[in-house]
């Protein structure tokens, strides 16, 4: 028997991976088996490279695995990990190929706990939300004019300070009233809530601002909790939430009338600047004075033009009189002439109905003397149809079999009731039926004898 060889069709030797064909065959593997998922663990070995890529190990008591986070996903991250740090990272499982080391590309970074308390977060806005406390239909308008301002924030926060110091600047006339209470820790909420609802109460404020700096979400927990959120939403007066800084939200700033980006932002909104209310008082009064100034004039000149038309009443009575006079004149001829107009048209029709009307004593001659002619006619073709009809009765009444019968002769009629016209028609012992003038008779024939015998 003879052995295969390579040349052989038959025969086909294993295919021969590279490793670089290995590597990217088990990083496809790797990313098909295992979607992004969410990965909890501790932060160790943390570089950042010149490149702007995050380079550290994800670990737990147990294990442990290299991650990579590239710059464009790292300069969304929102903060920078630390070494020890507790952290929640969205990755895709892969395989490096230049050393065969099998890690993780990490998409989204956040601090550990950090997913439990935003999925709660949505959790509560979405239930807020669809009992309408975000609705804008219930958003109320900031006052143009506050005289007095309240504010609710812990009297330590830096936050204070930094409305204080913009209220001062922008609307030194404004009164502030503070309604303290813890901004984080334990039971803020509440006390938040609190704050809230003694300010409403009290309604000693135009507007009321809700503020505390920035911070992680944690800290800005308590102005995501449901009490706080239905304390704004009953609040009697317009409410401003200038809660942490710009990119932070809560769900106060969902709740509240208007959302500042920082507390310094929401003591802007609340107060416009006395220099630009006075700016534009000034120009209000100038356009006030001009504004008069012109209607003056306008009244001046008006008054001119009322005098030099102003009549004394004689000569006014005397413009009345001829325009009354013009008037009547006016209705005399409006009057007469369509009458005129009428009369002439009526004249033009009696002539023409006058030429058109026919001669009705010859024409009733002419009816009589056609039914004196028509009586006539009628009467001769009358006399001329009976005649004729007494002709053809006298005529009528020659060819009348009856009158035939009567003169002797009679109708011979076989058994089939046919008239004999021939003695061939007869044969000796048929019994024929004879008509006569008063009756008929039935015979029977005892012989047949023809005429030429």
């Amino acid at each position: 028997m003879q052995r295969p060889t390579d040349a052989d069709p038959a025969y086909a030797a294993p295919a021969v991976l590279s490793v670089t064909a290995l590597n990217a065959q088990v990083a496809r593997l790797l990313e098909r088996s295992f979607p992004l998922v969410w990965i909890g663990g501790e932060i160790s070995n943390f570089t950042r490279a010149a490149s702007g890529h995050w380079y550290f190990t994800l670990k737990d008591d147990a294990a442990q695995v290299r991650a990579v986070m590239f710059r464009s996903r790292a300069q969304m991250a929102g903060f920078t990990p630390r070494e020890g740090d507790k952290v929640e990272v969205r990755a895709l499982v892969t395989l490096y190929g230049a050393r065969g080391d099998y890690q993780i590309n990490v998409e989204a970074i956040r601090r550990a706990g950090v997913g439990q308390l935003y999925e709660a977060f949505l959790r509560l806005k979405e239930k807020l939300g669809a009992q309408g406390l975000f609705d804008p239909e219930r958003k109320r308008p900031l006052p143009l004019f506050p005289r007095t301002v309240g504010i609710v924030t812990s009297p330590q926060a830096a936050a204070l300070r930094d409305v204080l110091t913009a209220l001062r600047r922008r609307a030194p006339h404004v009164r502030v009233v503070l309604y303290p209470a813890p901004v984080q820790g334990q039971f803020a909420a509440d006390k938040i809530a609190e704050a809230i609802m003694t300010a409403s109460r009290r309604a000693e404020a135009d507007v009321l601002l809700v503020c505390r700096g920035g911070g992680s979400i944690e800290d800005l927990w308590s102005f995501n909790e449901e009490c706080v959120a239905r304390a704004i939403a009953a609040c009697s007066i317009p409410v401003i939430s200038g809660v942490g800084h710009e990119t932070d939200v809560t769900i106060a700033d969902f709740a509240a009338d208007v959302r500042a980006a920082t507390p310094t932002a929401a003591a802007e909104l609340a107060a416009t600047p006395r220099a630009d209310w006075l700016a534009s008082l000034q120009a209000d009064a100038v356009d006030l004075r001009r504004a008069m100034e012109r209607r003056l004039l306008d009244a001046g000149q008006g008054l001119d033009m009322l005098s030099r038309r102003l009549l004394s009443p004689s000569a006014r009575i005397d413009n009345q009189r001829l325009t009354l006079l013009s008037l009547a004149t006016a209705m005399t001829h409006a009057v007469k002439l369509p009458v005129n107009r009428h009369s002439l048209t009526l004249a033009q029709l009696q002539q023409r109905w006058t030429r058109h009307r026919p001669d009705m004593r010859a024409l009733r001659a002419q009816l009589q003397s056609d039914g004196r002619h028509l009586n006539a006619s009628l009467c001769n073709g009358i006399k001329n149809r009976r005649d004729a009809l007494s002709t053809l009765s006298a005529q009528l009444e020659l060819l009348n079999p009856q009158r035939t019968l009567e003169r002797g002769y009679a109708i011979v009629r076989d058994g089939k009731g046919q008239i004999v016209r021939d003695p061939a028609q007869i044969k000796a012992r048929d019994t024929l039926n004879v008509r006569l003038a008063g009756g008929s008779a039935e015979v029977v024939v005892a012989g047949v004898q023809s005429v030429l015998e």
